[in-house]
């Protein structure tokens, strides 16, 4: 960790903008020292709701307040891309809500910059740097060959056309809002899969109001993975190994626990739980990377990252096909 807390501004005031400035106030690595909104009362409004001291009326003055230290964006997905190249040519290491960019060219634009300029970029899929999760990826080897993953993301939403769920305009639809997480996880297990096929109903919008996706890869292995927005769903996970398997309780993307159970012998169960909303592991990451003069983060690479936009971009191919 750094000596003193990073100084983080937060370019948005929408839901997850408001969850990670609560849940900043549990780590001891950084503090919202700053806001950035399109209008000045939206950025009065999240500033005095989460005492944020700094409140700017444009994204561009955020990016350019010498008080701040990395920037987290936290903006409608289809302004991702504009939003953290902004800050990134400001010379500010960047923290970018999931998914990471709309699509892989936008994802690969944005880790050239960075890296041209070697300045520290991560995608914020909060759900790698959870205790559980890191605890699964350490019994990954004791499963033997993986040979399925499943995974579900289902909410309902009510229908509303100005939902950004449901707006074409804002990045609309389930795949990139709910998909990402079930795609993020089979990516962690299995990496990059050879084969990709996928069905999508529409919602009334035309955005994909469900989307069911079947992934093969080299080893033989499979992932079987569903989003919605029109039902609430289990949201549990699965890894099934020749030797043995892991059953993530639901939310699996959420802090969870989850149950270990051998081929042979006697299941293990373990339990978490975690205070807040589980956003505070992802910032504690970044301050880790910082202070070691890192530019991405082993367990979100910027490599996977665009592996995992490229296999979203294959995906909607897939239902156009």
């Amino acid at each position: 960790m750094t000596n003193a807390p990073l100084r983080w501004g937060i370019m948005g005031t929408g839901g997850i903008a408001g969850a990670f400035a609560h849940d900043l106030r549990l780590t001891e690595s950084g503090v919202v020292a700053a806001v950035g909104s399109r209008t000045a009362d939206g950025a009065e409004r999240f500033a005095d709701k989460h005492r944020v001291p700094t409140r700017h009326s444009s994204y561009e003055a955020l990016a350019n307040d010498p008080d701040v230290d990395v920037v987290y964006v936290a903006t409608p997905h289809p302004l991702h891309h504009a939003n953290a190249r902004l800050a990134l040519e400001a010379g500010k290491p960047v923290l970018v809500e999931k998914p990471f960019t709309m699509n892989a060219d936008e994802a690969r634009d944005l880790v050239g910059l960075a890296r041209t300029k070697d300045l520290f970029l991560m995608e914020a899929m909060w759900t790698r740097f959870l205790p559980h999760v890191r605890h699964i990826r350490e019994l990954l080897p004791r499963l033997g060959d993986v040979v399925t993953v499943t995974a579900d993301h289902g909410q309902w939403f009510a229908a509303d056309p100005a939902f950004r769920l449901f707006a074409p305009e804002l990045g609309g639809g389930a795949l990139l809002d709910l998909g990402i997480y079930p795609v993020s996880f089979a990516s962690m297990v299995l990496g990059a899969p050879e084969r990709v096929a996928a069905m999508a109903s529409p919602a009334f919008t035309g955005v994909d109001a469900q989307m069911s996706m079947l992934f093969g890869y080299a080893s033989g292995a499979q992932a079987v993975l569903t989003c919605t927005l029109s039902a609430v769903s289990p949201t549990t996970a699965a890894i099934v190994g020749t030797d043995a398997r892991i059953e993530v309780d639901g939310a699996f993307y959420a802090p969870a626990s989850f149950t270990f159970i051998p081929r042979e012998g006697e299941r293990s169960r373990f339990e978490y739980v975690d205070e807040g909303h589980g956003l505070r592991h992802q910032a504690d990451e970044v301050a880790l990377r910082l202070a070691a003069g890192e530019t991405e983060s082993p367990l979100m690479p910027l490599a996977e990252t665009v592996s995992i936009m490229t296999t979203m971009d294959q995906v909607l191919a897939a239902t156009r096909t």
